[in-house]
């Protein structure tokens, strides 16, 4: 597996989003733990999740604690993992999503995060994504207190516009890590974030990254450049799809989510596929 730096660290430089193992129609706790599993046995060493991954509203951190549980049983090297969290989006369990960048709120979110998870701080620490209702400084300067506190190791934010980059960078005094925004075939508007988190040195985290790809068939000829390279390489258009992204720029990874061991170990794949600049160029393209 081919590693990449977030934070001075290195990771694998594909992840793995935890998200579809703990919303609707998740799978069994059996498949999720083979899943993840799956993922350390293919070289991932990061996984992505958030207290807000779950179903029902008495059930706030399914998914870390579903994490969790997975490294513990598969033995030391599980420790080796970093484990980033998310704070700042809430499910009622009616299958809304709500906000709450209050400073108060996101303190307390990161403790219990920290709770679920083990250890003697989380590795990396998200803010979901943005609250209309709390000025964005508020917000972020509930992390910095955590990073001063010991809280959590690394700072990093989520749907994110390059001001608020900017700015949340500014308020962490350098030291925010990472940016997790929606990018993919499908979803390409964050192309800016990817690009200023590449020339700055931050880790660009792409969810969803594999937007459109899986309904590729049914979605028009914007995704047929994809097959086709899928087609003469004799891989999977997943494969190609993670393999651009990680093209892109240094800074970029994928945090594909699965919720099947055999979706995964594709994915992972992705770290050993060298694309040409030709073919880089026509997946780059919007025409």
């Amino acid at each position: 597996m081919q590693q990449r730096s977030l934070g001075g660290i290195p990771v694998s430089a594909l992840g793995l989003g935890g998200m579809p193992m703990s919303i609707e129609g998740r799978p069994d706790e059996d498949r999720s733990i083979r899943t993840i599993h799956a993922a350390l046995d293919a070289g991932v060493t990061l996984i992505d999740t958030a207290d807000a991954y779950h179903r029902d509203a008495d059930e706030v951190g399914h998914n870390e604690s579903l994490i969790a549980k997975a490294l513990a049983g598969y033995g030391s090297d599980g420790s080796r993992v970093l484990v980033a969290t998310k704070g700042g989006h809430l499910r009622p369990g009616d299958g809304s999503w709500t906000l709450d960048g209050h400073p108060d709120y996101l303190k307390d979110a990161a403790k219990a995060s920290l709770k679920r998870l083990g250890g003697d701080a989380i590795g990396l620490y998200q803010y979901h994504r943005p609250d209309p209702e709390v000025p964005y400084e508020d917000s972020i300067g509930a992390l910095k207190e955590l990073l001063d506190e010991g809280v959590i190791r690394m700072a990093g934010i989520s749907n994110a516009t390059v001001h608020q980059i900017r700015k949340a960078n500014e308020i962490l005094g350098g030291k925010l890590v990472s940016v997790q925004n929606q990018f993919s075939p499908a979803f390409r508007s964050s192309m800016d974030e990817l690009q200023y988190c590449g020339e700055n040195g931050i880790a660009f985290l792409p969810w969803s990254p594999l937007g459109g790809i899986k309904k590729a068939g049914g979605l028009g000829e914007q995704f047929t450049p994809f097959q086709q390279i899928a087609d003469q390489r004799g891989v999977s258009p997943q494969q190609v799809c993670l393999a651009w992204e990680l093209a892109l720029a240094e800074t970029v990874i994928p945090i594909p989510g699965a919720s099947r061991p055999e979706s995964i170990g594709d994915s992972a794949r992705a770290s050993e596929l060298e694309l040409s600049a030709d073919e880089i160029a026509v997946l780059s393209s919007t025409d």
